[in-house]
């Protein structure tokens, strides 16, 4: 199994982009958890930690497609640094306000900045790889190897971010996030060799990417998708604290990823018979089926494996995703492109932090579940009505 992957990372300059997106990303899996964790600590309410979440996420996904276009025109370190400068302000900035009791719109404000400013770095290292390996088999397994690593980034993320939080100070876990998007992004920005050259005049096109067919019909599941992954970041906090073991949250989370991880390894390589759209949709309905144990299970116990096998279909999911935008996009829009898949995951993850929020304070963390499981199946009914424009490009 790991052969294809050694295969890939020998391809020289590789391992460097790819350990320096790992590193900037960690923090993906930290913003909005530590957004719950330390303004849950802070105010006791679990609906303004999913609401303060969700303004953070929305701004990313607001942000992002724009980013992606400035990316493919002007090349990532330029933006790169320019984003990078722009979040930090606006994550000490929310930890400030949250810190000193400031009013609930300074809140929102700060993490809608944050959250516009967080350039989604998986994309960028996604392009680098479709630069180098685009065209031939192994730019599937390429991304297989960045979904892997990202459910790895949500193993140890929420495990860091709650002993951040909970043990040193509420507002650490967004700190230590601050400080690994700094380190990894500035490593990503000096690396010139792998960075995809900007987009040639002669490639670039007015007419944004999202009016590609396809890509709406993964946009829209990924809405669906994100909002099951918002869901699970409060419902998760908000059912430990219901069961009397807070501290469990972070496990439980990472048990989500790390389910997921296993699950991407295998399909990354796998030679898969069935055709790309087919096992999109495939995923996505193992993806909602998932779902449903999380509703049943009344303790940490029963909850650990439930959690487990949430996580089964993510992988599959977004690697089956991203790698139908990079066939249906031009090449000259390919970040613009990747980045509203980004968008989409924000969105729904917003409307899924946000209502699971509110579930969970009017009804208990277990309830809050039920919001996944309709998410989930809107996903289904979404990409199984689209599937036939994912066929061509």
């Amino acid at each position: 199994m790991l052969k294809t992957y050694r295969s890939l990372l020998s391809i020289h300059h590789a391992r460097a982009f790819v350990l320096a997106g790992f590193v900037a990303r960690l923090s993906i899996s930290m913003r909005a958890l530590g957004c719950v964790l330390m303004v849950s600590e802070l105010t006791g309410s679990y609906g303004l930690a999913g609401a303060v979440a969700a303004a953070a996420l929305l701004g990313e996904a607001v942000a992002a497609p724009r980013l992606g276009r400035l990316v493919d025109r002007y090349g990532q370190r330029r933006v790169l640094l320019m984003a990078l400068a722009v979040h930090s302000a606006g994550t000490l900035a929310l930890v400030s306000s949250a810190q000193l009791s400031a009013p609930t719109w300074a809140l929102f404000a700060t993490a809608a900045l944050s959250g516009a400013a967080a350039l989604p770095v998986g994309s960028l290292v996604r392009a680098r790889w479709s630069a180098l390996v685009g065209g031939s088999p192994a730019l599937e397994a390429a991304f297989a190897l960045e979904s892997t690593l990202d459910e790895l980034i949500f193993v140890l993320g929420p495990v860091l971010v709650t002993a951040l939080a909970l043990g040193v100070t509420p507002g650490a876990g967004l700190l230590g996030a601050l400080l690994l998007t700094t380190v990894g992004s500035l490593a990503l920005a000096l690396q010139r060799r792998t960075e995809p050259a900007p987009a040639a005049v002669w490639d670039r096109s007015d007419t944004p990417a999202i009016r590609t067919p396809g890509l709406q019909v993964v946009v829209a599941t990924f809405v669906a998708a994100g909002a099951i992954f918002g869901t699970l970041d409060v419902a998760v906090v908000a059912f430990a604290g219901q069961v009397g073991s807070p501290a469990a949250a972070g496990p439980l989370l990472a048990l989500v990823a790390a389910g997921s991880l296993l699950a991407g390894l295998g399909y990354g390589t796998r030679s898969w018979r069935w055709p790309l759209d087919k096992r999109f949709l495939a995923s996505v309905v193992v993806l909602w089926a998932g779902t449903l144990p999380l509703v049943f299970a009344p303790s940490v116990a029963l909850m650990a494996p439930a959690a487990a096998l949430a996580g089964v279909a993510i992988a599959p999911t977004l690697i089956g995703g991203f790698t139908l935008v990079q066939k249906l996009v031009p090449a000259g829009a390919l970040t613009e492109g990747l980045n509203w898949t980004i968008t989409a995951l924000g969105v729904g993850a917003a409307v899924g932090a946000w209502t699971a929020g509110l579930i969970a304070d009017s009804a208990g963390g277990r309830t809050a579940f039920l919001a996944a499981v309709v998410a989930g199946a809107t996903a289904v009914v979404v990409a199984a009505c689209g599937r036939s424009r994912l066929r061509a490009r």
